[in-house]
C-alpha cells in the first residue's frame, strides 16, 4: 500500500454502527495507555477490521497505538486469536536478545498487545463488538508490489527472521484459529460443491478457468501428502505473509517486522513461503487486467529466497527445501481456486467491483501458476544453490 498500516483478521460478535470520535476515545481509554487520548483517526484501508490510529500524550511525549474493532465474520474465537498473539509476544520476551538492534543498528519489532485496565482478557467489548489495542510501528511502510531485487531480498529476509525467531515456540501452544486455511484439498472440495450449485453463466473465460483447475486437481494434496508422510512438520507460522504485511523502515528500506498477526497458528511454513513468493514475484499485482503480461519474476524469486534462506535456512530440513517450488506453485493455484469458487458462488466472500471481478482475479493467479510451472527447473536450482 505504500502506507503505514497494521491490519488484521479477527472476529467477534455483530459489527456495530460507526462510532463517534468521543466513543472511540472512550474505548481506547479502557486500555493501559501511557497518557490521555488526544485523538483517534482512521488508519489504513484494510478490508477486514475497522482500524484507528490513537495518539496519546504522556509524560514522555506523544505515543501512538492501533485500535481495532475485531471483525465478526472471519474468526469465531477472538479469544484464541488474541491468546496466540500473546503467546508470540511472551515467547520473544523470554529471549530479548533476539530483538536487539543488529550490528548496523537495524531494528526488529512486532505489534504487541496492550492490556486493559480491568479484567484478564486482552480486549474489551462494546455494543457487541470486540476491540483491541496494539503497539504501533513508527517510521515504517509497506508495499503492495515489489519492483526491485533489493526490496525483494528484504521482504524475504523479514519472513525468514520471523520464522527463525519463533521456530522454537512449541506449535501446540498455538490454537488453530482458521481450521482448513491453506489446506488446498479442502478448497478443492468446496469448489466442486459450489460449482455443482452455481447458476453463473459459462463464458469462454470461465470455461478456460474450469479447464485449468481440472488439469491440476492432482497437485492439490502435494503438501498435505508430505505432511502425512512425515516429510513436513507443523511449525508456528504467520499464516498471511503477503508482501504488504512485511514492514520496511521508511528511511533505510530494511525489513523491521511483520504485522497482521491474527493468522498466526500452527501450520506448514510452506504456506508462508508460497504466499510470499506468490505475492512478491508478480510485478503487476493481484488486480492487474493485463493478463498476458502476468509472469513469475525469477529475479525477484531469487532475491526473496536469498533473503529468506540467509535468515532461516539453518532451521530448514532437506525435505522442506525440496518443497519450496511446490509451495509457490500450489499457493498461487489455491488463491486462484478460491477466487474462482467465489465467482461461481456470486461473489459472497471477496469484495468485488463487478460480477466478473473474482473471475479476473482467478485468471491472474492461474497465469502466475502457469509461469511458475514453466520455470520449475530454474526455481529448484535456485533453492539448491542458495541453500
Amino acid at each position: 500500500m505504500g502506507a503505514v498500516r497494521i491490519a488484521g483478521r479477527i472476529a467477534g460478535r455483530s459489527v456495530p454502527q460507526q462510532l463517534s470520535g468521543d466513543a472511540l476515545a472512550a474505548i481506547a481509554g479502557r486500555f493501559r495507555l501511557p497518557g490521555a487520548v488526544r485523538s483517534v483517526e482512521p488508519l489504513g484501508s484494510g478490508n477486514v477490521n475497522a482500524t484507528y490510529l490513537v495518539t496519546v500524550e504522556g509524560e514522555h511525549g506523544t505515543v501512538r497505538f492501533v485500535l481495532q474493532r475485531i471483525n465478526g465474520h472471519v474468526f469465531r474465537r477472538p479469544d484464541l486469536v488474541m491468546r496466540n498473539i500473546q503467546a508470540l509476544g511472551e515467547h520473544l520476551a523470554q529471549r530479548p536478545e533476539r530483538l536487539a538492534p543488529g550490528p548496523d543498528g537495524s531494528r526488529w519489532e512486532l505489534p504487541l498487545v496492550v492490556p486493559v485496565h480491568q479484567g484478564d482478557d486482552p480486549w474489551v467489548e462494546e455494543e457487541g463488538a470486540c476491540w483491541r489495542t496494539l503497539t504501533f510501528l513508527e517510521n515504517a511502510r509497506s508495499l503492495d508490489v515489489i519492483d526491485d531485487p533489493a526490496t525483494a531480498r528484504e521482504v524475504g529476509w523479514g519472513l525468514g527472521r520471523f520464522h527463525h525467531l519463533i521456530h522454537d515456540l512449541p506449535a501446540e501452544r498455538l490454537a488453530d484459529t482458521l481450521e482448513g486455511f491453506h489446506v488446498t484439498p479442502t478448497y478443492l472440495r468446496a469448489f466442486h460443491q459450489v460449482r455443482a450449485a452455481s447458476r453463473v453463466p459459462h463464458t469462454p473465460q470461465l470455461q478456460g478457468a474450469l479447464a485449468f483447475v481440472a488439469e491440476r486437481e492432482a497437485i492439490c494434496s502435494v503438501l498435505e501428502d508430505a505432511r502425512a508422510a512425515g516429510r513436513l512438520r507443523e511449525r508456528p507460522i504467520h499464516g498471511d505473509p503477503k508482501v504488504n504485511n512485511v514492514m520496511l523502515d521508511a528511511a533505510s528500506g530494511r525489513a523491521i517486522g511483520l504485522v497482521d498477526l491474527d493468522t498466526v497458528k500452527p501450520g506448514l511454513i510452506h504456506y508462508d513461503i508460497g504466499d510470499c513468493l506468490r505475492s512478491g514475484c508478480n510485478r503487476l499485482g493481484e488486480e492487474t487486467t493485463d493478463l498476458a503480461a502476468v509472469a513469475f519474476d525469477l529475479a525477484l524469486c531469487e532475491a526473496i529466497l536469498e533473503g529468506y534462506l540467509a535468515a532461516a535456512g539453518s532451521m530448514l530440513e532437506p525435505a522442506e527445501l525440496e518443497h519450496i517450488y511446490d509451495a509457490a506453485r500450489l499457493i498461487s493455484f489455491e488463491l486462484g481456486l478460491r477466487f474462482l469458487s467465489d465467482h461461481l458462488a456470486g461473489n459472497v466472500y471477496f469484495r468485488a467491483e463487478d460480477p466478473e471481478h473474482n473471475l479476473r482475479r482467478a485468471l491472474v493467479q492461474f497465469q502466475l501458476t502457469e509461469s511458475i510451472e514453466a520455470q520449475e527447473s530454474a526455481i529448484r536450482s535456485l533453492v539448491e544453490r542458495l541453500a
